[in-house]
């Protein structure tokens, strides 16, 4: 297997990866950097089902070093759909819906959660706890649960009965709170000793982002060794967006693409929307949103510890950034549902309407390769749909 070391995504400190680790010192991510060379196989072929035919097809690249610590349930390798009624709707010849709602519990989510907790369990931990918008927590709490492990979700009380009863269903203990995501991360470091139970949250250990980072993998062979034009991806803590912009540089270090990028479009909405805002006026961070507002829930997250990296990967890229208003993403949904027969999250409805704004205006080019990611199902989103 490929050896990989833990390097803060700012200050360039590195970190050993055979010991638990969250954060740098300096209060940022830890991303893994494997020691690449053009040997180094992208897929485990010596994998058996049910792993072959999951995100863990990418192990030489993933961070469980312990095949029998794996706790799969099968994420990944969700569908790339050719939306031909929609394309012809928008104008866009080459258009493509990343469906995640067909994963685990329902949305992309689980990837992350699957290479986390699995890490973890290498590592001896057996206790953890979350803060959640919703689909993280449901995640969360499922491969907890697959694991034999123990876990505290702590999320806003308006996230809606179908995520509470769900972490519950799985064994998960749940505490909700009136607030946003960050006060619940608030309350669960208020009650869970660091030393006893390991933090979940976005970007603060090192390992959920591996596991985003296959959707760019699986991009690449969807579209046979190529990627897309234009990537438009909707945005909260950034994870998935990050993810594939290091997928793709570990591509290239493997030597299967060239410096060739697809433009990554960072989506969010209107009442919670500080990546557009930082983007637009060329900051490296962001500030953090008050009073954040939308019913897309997984967009509302005022303040992300990795945004300087989803803002350097968009810029990086030559993407953008853009924010869309409730009644936009609700028309998204329903668009993706009357002419591609998709029941997206409103995330993915948002994702939908950024793109439909940048057609617009002539940001991107209709006739360009372009995939739109669903994030999730819509079936968990009735109290707001």
């Amino acid at each position: 297997m490929t050896d990989y070391t833990l390097r803060c995504g700012l200050c360039g400190r590195e970190y050993d990866p055979s010991v638990v680790q969250r954060l740098c010192t300096c209060g940022r991510p830890l991303l893994a950097k494997y020691r690449i060379d053009r040997t180094v196989p992208l897929v485990d072929d010596s994998l058996t089902a049910p792993l072959r035919h999951s995100m863990w097809r990418y192990r030489p690249l993933l961070p469980a070093r312990n095949i029998q610590d794996i706790i799969s349930l099968g994420e990944g390798q969700t569908p790339l759909l050719p939306v031909r009624r929609l394309g012809a709707y928008l104008g866009c010849p080459s258009l493509f819906i990343k469906d995640e709602s067909v994963n685990p519990s329902g949305s992309f989510k689980v990837r992350g959660m699957s290479a986390a907790i699995s890490k973890a369990v290498e590592l001896g931990i057996s206790q953890f706890c979350v803060p959640t918008a919703g689909n993280a927590g449901g995640a969360a709490a499922a491969y907890a649960a697959a694991a034999g492990c123990t876990m505290r979700v702590y999320m806003p009380a308006d996230s809606g009965e179908a995520f509470i009863d769900e972490c519950r269903c799985y064994g998960a203990e749940v505490f909700t709170l009136d607030g946003t995501i960050i006060d619940a991360g608030k309350l669960m470091r208020e009650q869970c000793d660091p030393d006893e139970w390991f933090d979940l949250s976005t970007l603060k250990e090192p390992y959920r982002l591996e596991g985003k980072k296959t959707m760019g993998f699986e991009l690449y062979e969807d579209f046979n060794g190529e990627l897309p034009d234009v990537i438009v991806y909707p945005t909260g803590g950034g994870t998935g967006l990050i993810g594939m912009w290091k997928a793709f540089d570990e591509l290239e270090a493997l030597g299967l693409i060239d410096s060739f990028r697809p433009r990554l479009v960072s989506v969010q909405a209107e009442g919670c929307a500080p990546i557009p805002k930082a983007f637009a006026e060329g900051k490296e961070f962001a500030e953090p949103w008050p009073n954040p507002r939308t019913d897309a829930l997984g967009l509302r997250v005022p303040q992300a510890v990795g945004d300087f990296l989803t803002l350097r990967a968009i810029r990086e890229t030559g993407g953008d950034a853009v924010a869309v208003s409730e009644t936009e993403w609700r028309e998204g949904v329903n668009l993706l549902g009357r002419v591609a027969g998709l029941y997206a999250c409103p995330e993915g409805g948002a994702a939908l309407a950024g793109l439909i704004r940048l057609l617009e205006s002539k940001k991107i080019d209709r006739s360009a390769g372009i995939v739109v990611f669903n994030t999730g199902t819509g079936f968990k989103y009735q109290h707001v749909l």
